[in-house]
């Protein structure tokens, strides 16, 4: 790995992931993949270590200035070990950055102290309907005669649904203007109206929970509006810039540890009375691995202090990153595709076999092609930027 120039801050931020994702997380990777179970002993063990609040400012119970390469830095390597159970970490990011972008400081002083000390979170936009066009969405909020709101509608693929505490869902509260007629709310579990539906029996990520969230006649208190009637999307939109880079790392960690695991199995593995690492073939496949991976770092670290500095800025100088957060996102999510299959190849027989872990962490790495956006979204994003930024030049 190259020189970075990580701080002592981050530095350390790394380090206590690493030594939580291999003395806690390796012993039961494969329990919780089998069971499919959430792993609420890990949650413990990151919101002991301060991991939780990685990403929050410190004012609100977070660690030093809560910065999104905090996050990425933490996600990347737990996700060496393991992406499913690192996901109770980054997706409670998720459904927490929504407070952050758009929320008031009540809201902020209300929830992220919480989750800074392990409240899980979760992000409610997806339905059956609106996938990548998130404008089609169906749920409604409508109001009462106190000003509250009634929410009702279906969400699905919802990560960590059913055990997160706290819940950012995106409705129309005024359908006849489309994309500027949605509107972002922050729920909670138990509230009247709000339950969930099947547990989804998933490919991979398997420790992580997905559900769906469904609202029948759910009343949610008028206090409880992120931002203002109308600004959902454009929260859902900030979320998602800030969000992607934290896929990224997920991506890029399941590609480095399959990669670790690829060299380490070739060295010891050994046919025509010698080990495979020794033949030029192998050595290739571990060449271009290595440097996908590598490149895939240096593009998120870069595109995540981008953000952490655009956001240090005065809001009326701030910039939108949709493109370099999508294209941090693509180009990670694509290599974790490519490396651990074939970390899987490196393997042969075995590779295919659950007794290895690479075979699990190939089933891990197709979702980050598809969550927060698939790739050919990103690819739409990235050359939508491309031909405004143009355009503009242009004039």
């Amino acid at each position: 790995m190259m020189n970075y120039f990580l701080s002592e801050e981050e530095q350390m931020i790394v380090d206590t992931a690493r030594q939580i994702a291999q003395e806690k997380m390796k012993p039961v990777r494969e329990k919780y993949d089998e069971e499919g179970t959430f792993p609420w002993d890990i949650v413990k063990e990151l919101a002991d270590a301060g991991l939780c609040g990685a990403y929050i400012p410190e004012k609100y119970g977070g660690f030093g200035d809560g910065n999104i390469m905090n996050l990425v830095l933490a996600t990347e390597e737990l996700c060496k070990v393991d992406g499913g159970v690192a996901l109770c970490l980054a997706a409670t990011a998720l459904g927490t950055l929504p407070i952050l972008v758009g929320g008031n400081e009540e809201q902020k002083q209300k929830y992220l102290p919480r989750i800074a000390a392990g409240t899980v979170a979760a992000f409610g936009l997806t339905e059956p309907s609106a996938g990548s066009d998130a404008t089609g969405m169906k749920t409604v909020a409508t109001k009462d005669a106190n000003g509250d709101y009634i929410l009702n509608g279906t969400k699905c693929f919802i990560t960590n649904a059913g055990d997160a505490e706290v819940y950012t869902v995106f409705a129309k509260t005024n359908p006849s203007r489309g994309a500027r007629g949605i509107s972002a709310f922050i729920l909670e579990k138990g509230m009247e109206g709000f339950t969930f539906g099947k547990k989804e029996n998933k490919m991979g990520i398997r420790a992580s929970s997905t559900r769906e969230l469904i609202f029948n006649n759910c009343k949610v208190p008028k206090e409880n509006l992120l931002g203002k009637e109308g600004h959902g999307l454009m929260i859902a939109q900030a979320t998602l810039d800030a969000s992607r880079p934290g896929v990224a790392a997920q991506a890029l960690g399941i590609a480095a540890g399959a990669l670790e695991e690829a060299i380490a199995y070739s060295r010891t593995r050994v046919q025509f009375g010698q080990p495979i690492s020794s033949f030029q073939a192998i050595q290739h496949m571990l060449a271009e691995m290595a440097t996908k991976v590598e490149a895939a770092r240096a593009l998120l670290y870069s595109v995540a202090r981008m953000i952490d500095d655009n956001n240090k800025k005065d809001p009326k100088d701030r910039v939108r990153t949709s493109k370099e957060s999508a294209m941090a996102k693509l180009f990670a999510s694509e290599t974790a595709m490519q490396v651990t299959t074939d970390a899987v190849q490196i393997f042969g027989g075995y590779g295919y076999c659950k007794e290895y872990p690479v075979e699990k962490m190939m089933r891990d790495a197709k979702i980050t092609t598809l969550y927060e956006g698939t790739s050919q979204i990103q690819k739409n994003e990235i050359a939508l930027n491309l031909i405004k930024e143009h355009a503009k030049l242009a004039k």
